[in-house]
C-alpha cells in the first residue's frame, strides 16, 4: 500500500479547503493511505513532529506553501516524490515580514513567529535537488503572497505546470487532483 501525505501552509491546518478536498479525494483511492497532518508552526517543532509521525518514508509528500517548502525538505531526505502547490521556496525571507502571535487551528494553541525561526528555516533549505524529476509544482501567477517566478527558477528540471492568473489558495485546485494523484503513484 502506497502512503501520500499532505502539509499545510503557514497558518493553516489539515481542515483546510485543499487538505480536505485531497483527503476526499484520496479516500476513493483504496490502494493509498491518506495521512493529513497538523504541524507546530516553529519549524524546529515542526520537523521533530515529522520525524516523529513519518518513521517509513512515505512514497509522496504533497504541500502547499511552507507545506510544499517542507515537503521538499522530506522529498530530499527519502527521495521520494513530491507534489507541491505554489510552495514557499525561501520562507525565511518571506515568513520575516509576518512575526508576531498567532494561534493554530487545530490545536487550539497560540504561537510566536520569531527571527529565530527565519534562520531555522533557512538551515534547513535545500541548496540543490538531487532528481527534480521527483517534483511536481503547480504554480499560479497571481499568487499574491509568494513570487511563482522564484518556484520556477528553484524547481528546474521539475514538472512545472504555470497557470495564469488565480491566486495563493491555488483556484480550482479540484481540478488538479487527478494530475497529482497520478503524479503520486507514479512507481
Amino acid at each position: 500500500m502506497q502512503e501520500v501525505v499532505y502539509l499545510h501552509g503557514f497558518a493553516s491546518s489539515s481542515r483546510s479547503e485543499k487538505a480536505v478536498l485531497t483527503q476526499q479525494y484520496f479516500q476513493n483511492l483504496p490502494e493509498v493511505k491518506f495521512r493529513a497532518l497538523d504541524l507546530p508552526y516553529t519549524p524546529n517543532e515542526a520537523m521533530s513532529a515529522l520525524d516523529a509521525q513519518l518513521t517509513v518514508p512515505p512514497s509522496a509528500i504533497i504541500g502547499s506553501s511552507l507545506g510544499g517548502f517542507l515537503a521538499t525538505v522530506l522529498a530530499e531526505r527519502f527521495g521520494c516524490r513530491a507534489c507541491l502547490i505554489n510552495p514557499a521556496v525561501a520562507p525565511h525571507k518571506v515568513l520575516a515580514q509576518h512575526l508576531g502571535t498567532y494561534e493554530h487551528p487545530v490545536l487550539q494553541q497560540r504561537y510566536q513567529v520569531e527571527l529565530a525561526h527565519m534562520s531555522q528555516l533557512e538551515r534547513l533549505m535545500p541548496h540543490t535537488l538531487r532528481d527534480a524529476s521527483q517534483y511536481l509544482v503547480l504554480l499560479q501567477t497571481g499568487d499574491e503572497v509568494l513570487d511563482y517566478q522564484q518556484a520556477v527558477a528553484y524547481y528546474q528540471g521539475a514538472k512545472v505546470q504555470v497557470v495564469q492568473g488565480g491566486d495563493h489558495s491555488f483556484v480550482g485546485y479540484q481540478h488538479y487532483l487527478p494530475q497529482i494523484a497520478q503524479f503520486c503513484l507514479q512507481a
